[in-house]
């Protein structure tokens, strides 16, 4: 199955999860991270789940799912290791038009939810399309290794000199050119040996006098 992938904004959004099984707890911490407002329902919450609603990071009705409990969700999952409840979850969220992810049959679903990892603003999502989320675990984690935290620095950067450009100067053309240079160099090689001069040195020579990273407010001045 083909699909078209998108990042969406779930920040202060209300999420329902239906399952308090390890695979709800996962979709969970996922959504977390967004920023989203999560629902869980379930009739047992594992550990990880059990302690977020202890820290008051999520609520909880511990009981089973009932008709009704989707309305007002941006998103919903269906993560039991029930297929019928799943289902009647499935059913309930297309009815609404909600989007929801069906764990345990993504066709049922209007979408699934990619490998991911994070390295600051990065975010590297791989999908199988529902066929291999073990294989996705895989190749996530090769790619993991070889995209360090070098790789939030060096867009942290990245984004700095893009906002100062769109500030400071109003041809979109010359910074597009900048940014694509500074995007071709090696940033992260630098960050990860610590040589901070160096960048500056790149900064300067193809954004301007004003573009160190003091002057973006990445590092402070050496006071030496």
């Amino acid at each position: 199955m083909a699909h078209f992938p998108v990042n969406l904004n779930v920040r202060d959004r209300q999420a329902v999860i239906v399952g308090g099984g390890a695979v709800a707890a996962r979709k969970c911490l996922l959504l977390l991270e967004a920023g989203a407002r999560i629902t869980v329902i379930a009739p047992a919450l594992d550990a990880g789940l059990a302690g977020l609603r202890m820290e008051g990071r999520i609520v909880c009705h511990t009981r089973q799912y009932v008709a009704g409990d989707l309305e007002g969700a941006f998103l919903a999952f269906a993560a039991t290791d029930d297929p019928t409840v799943n289902r009647a979850v499935a059913r309930e969220a297309e009815s609404l038009g909600i989007l929801v992810d069906t764990t345990d049959a993504p066709e049922r679903g209007s979408f699934t939810t990619p490998a991911v990892f994070r390295r600051g603003d990065l975010l590297v999502a791989v999908s199988t399309g529902g066929k291999s989320p073990a294989l996705a675990r895989i190749i996530r984690n090769d790619l993991a290794e070889r995209f360090g935290p070098e790789y939030a620095e060096t867009l942290a950067i990245l984004g700095a000199v893009r906002e100062k450009l769109l500030t400071a100067r109003g041809n979109r053309t010359y910074n597009k050119a900048i940014l694509r240079t500074l995007a071709n160099a090696d940033l992260p090689g630098l960050i990860r040996r610590g040589e901070y001069e160096a960048i500056d040195r790149l900064l300067t020579t193809h954004a301007g006098p004003g573009f160190t990273l003091a002057a973006l407010g990445m590092r402070t001045e050496d006071p030496s």
